[in-house]
């Protein structure tokens, strides 16, 4: 279905991989996390590979998606829950993402999508104004970090991230800690500090590295690129939290 003419929002289309229920990670409560497929980003560390294209996606249209969301609508309402698109990458559909966010809205469920920001832009107003809460992935700080982790440039996302704080839509800004990779302190002391400029960020998520999508690659028959790479011990990932508070942001 071509949804770029659909007058009838419940009708856009969509390409999701999965979802899930998930407490703690996804946003505040418990969330009904929504699996897009496509992303224009390669990250080395993600965990998600089966989510990179949008063509091995399921098609559905927001009223489908809806019927399965309010199945579990007391239970997200009750555990102060509710949606999260994430991907993939949540801003590669916008029309789908900004319709079921807008559906959620209107049947009373907090929203959030988990982004890197990349493709902001693709983001209207509309779209945001409906949106509780942005999980934004931020890298690295370092340009030529940010290239060879991504594939792609930081400029749209620290672009996006400054929107979001015009606009003053809640932020949690999430930083993969990767020992060799994103454990420079200059960079973190430089995100930190672009970070504390920005009134719209309710916390710093500061993440391990693991291997947990190892076994995705593996059956993909893709080489997974930080087979090799450590996990940060705990005194590196208290070390990197510590900069981030020092900057008197809220950091987990």
């Amino acid at each position: 279905m071509n949804t770029a003419h659909t007058t009838d929002p419940g009708q856009v289309t969509g390409r999701i991989h999965s979802w899930d229920l998930s407490t703690g990670v996804d946003g505040p409560g418990t969330r009904f996390v929504l699996f897009v497929s496509g992303c224009p980003l390669r990250c080395l560390y993600c965990a998600n590979p089966d989510t990179w294209h949008m063509r091995d996606g399921r098609r559905v249209t927001v009223d489908e998606m809806m019927t399965v969301i309010e199945k579990h609508r007391p239970f997200l309402t009750t555990a102060g829950g509710g949606v999260t698109v994430t991907g993939g990458e949540a801003l590669l559909q916008p029309a789908f993402t900004g319709a079921l966010l807008r559906r959620c809205k209107e049947a009373g469920l907090h929203t959030a999508i988990d982004t890197s920001g990349f493709l902001g832009a693709r983001a209207t107003d509309e779209l945001l104004a409906d949106t509780d809460l942005v999980l934004l992935d931020i890298k690295s700080f370092d340009i030529a970090t940010y290239r060879r982790l991504t594939g792609g440039d930081l400029a749209p996302t620290l672009a996006f991230a400054t929107r979001l704080d015009r606009l003053g839509v809640p932020m949690w800004i999430r930083y993969v800690l990767v020992p060799g990779w994103t454990d420079d302190l200059v960079a973190v002391d430089g995100l930190a500090e672009f970070v504390s400029g920005l009134e719209a960020v309710d916390r710093v998520d500061v993440l391990p590295f693991h291997k947990l999508g190892a076994a995705k690659y593996e059956a993909l028959g893709i080489p997974f690129p930080l087979k090799d790479a450590p996990a940060p011990d705990p005194t590196l990932t208290e070390r990197v939290r510590e900069r981030f508070g020092a900057h008197g942001t809220a950091v987990y």
